[in-house]
């Protein structure tokens, strides 16, 4: 009986190994973030949440001057926030420069203070860098879209150096999974899909 109890105790334990080790080896080494801005973060969640490599995103607020803000005081443009997300990601899964070609693809560059039906500074876009690699594959693929852009007016996206992040609110947080006939419904309304199907010749939801 002990012999048996301890040939059990032993598989046991290589089991437990064996998954902690999987565990240890399926996790990456290292992650990185990025900080992008494309007017209502609802819309902004799905893009990047379905590619290989993304770990997570989350709405939030960045780029003003008042600590902690709140949904409502950003949604009433007082606090100089916009709408935003950071992503979570791999690096050795996918690139910063891959994650700047979603986000381009994803909004409406040449918009000024708004983001297709939502207006104001609130949903103004913008790509915030957290360091100087970044900062030169912003450079970099702004140059590349200046050479390629199929349409004729100005880029308005702002680029800064990345500020604090706030998250937003929870219910913010998946909103598309959460609510998803309320989240078509306002996609729709708002007419984004149609707009990005104007600008880029192709559907980005």
């Amino acid at each position: 009986m002990k012999l048996v109890t301890l040939f059990l105790l032993s598989l046991f334990t290589t089991h437990v190994f064996a998954s902690e080790q999987g565990a240890i080896t399926s996790k990456p080494q290292k992650t990185e973030s990025a900080i992008f801005a494309g007017g209502c973060f609802w819309c902004m969640e799905p893009p990047f949440d379905k590619l290989d490599g993304v770990i997570s995103t989350t709405s939030g607020y960045t780029a003003g001057h008042k600590k902690n803000p709140t949904y409502k005081e950003v949604s009433a443009g007082s606090t100089g926030h916009t709408e935003a997300i950071e992503i979570i990601y791999d690096p050795g899964k996918i690139t910063y420069s891959e994650l700047l070609d979603v986000f381009w693809k994803n909004i409406d560059p040449v918009a000024v203070d708004r983001q297709f039906c939502d207006a104001g500074s609130q949903y103004r876009s913008g790509i915030y860098y957290l360091d100087e690699k970044q900062q030169a594959e912003i450079e970099r693929s702004l140059q590349e879209l200046n050479s390629n852009k199929p349409f004729k007016d100005e880029i308005a996206t702002e680029i800064l150096p990345a500020s604090t992040f706030y998250p937003a609110e929870d219910y913010h947080q998946d909103y598309y999974q959460k609510n998803p006939l309320r989240y078509q419904y306002y996609r729709f309304a708002c007419g984004r899909d149609q707009r990005l199907q104007e600008i880029w010749g192709s559907d980005n939801q």
